[in-house]
């Protein structure tokens, strides 16, 4: 999801004041700690990349438990008072919702977050805070979408592994909803900007 708008209410709402809110609103808002925040439009590269990620991902799970969706479930993390809005959710378990309307997912198994310039240090630090603190969550992907980089985190126990890949041919292991995917496919039909490295030597030399 693209940023957060830098507004907020100026006095707190409870959860169900939010949801209340939220349920009629035409845009959506995460809600942290009392407070709502808007969010804005996708960019198309960000919603591309989303959508050949549940292209690839949704072809696997075809017959199988775990379902995938995008961008428009609102989770909400039990342990604190934060819902927002996972680019992609993949749901292996029995779906549990917050209650009888059916639109605020309280387990997913896997979360898949597309960066930008603006919410990379957000997805990489206090909110993986808040998605570790989810026990159904098994891994966490964030991709990059100014470059062919996705990285992976993978639970074990109390601790997360690290994997990163770079290249286009390397494949992608959802080892939480037993999936693969190579980069190339992820990245399919996206123009990338030049890698970083070389538009930095390309501003030294002039």
């Amino acid at each position: 999801m693209e940023p957060m708008s830098s507004s907020a209410n100026t006095s707190a709402l409870s959860p169900s004041e939010y949801l209340a809110i939220e349920r009629h609103a035409e845009t959506k808002s995460e809600y942290i700690n009392g407070q709502m925040y808007a969010m804005s439009g996708a960019k198309f590269v960000h919603s591309l990349i989303c959508s050949n990620l549940v292209a690839a991902i949704g072809t696997q799970l075809r017959g199988q438990p775990c379902k995938v969706v995008s961008q428009d479930q609102r989770v909400k993390v039990e342990a604190s008072t934060m819902y927002t809005y996972p680019d992609v959710v993949a749901v292996c378990e029995e779906p549990r919702f917050e209650d009888t309307v059916f639109d605020t997912l309280l387990n997913p198994t896997l979360i898949i977050e597309v960066l930008s310039p603006t919410t990379e240090k957000y997805d990489r630090g206090e909110k993986f805070d808040y998605y570790s603190r989810i026990e159904s969550l098994r891994e966490y992907v964030l991709v990059s979408s100014d470059q062919m980089r996705v990285e992976r985190f993978t639970r074990n126990g109390t601790s997360w592994s690290y994997l990163a890949l770079a290249a286009p041919e390397a494949t992608l292991e959802l080892t939480s909803i037993a999936c693969r995917t190579e980069l190339s496919r992820i990245y399919e039909g996206v123009e990338l900007p030049p890698p970083r490295e070389a538009t930095a030597a390309a501003q030294r030399t002039r």
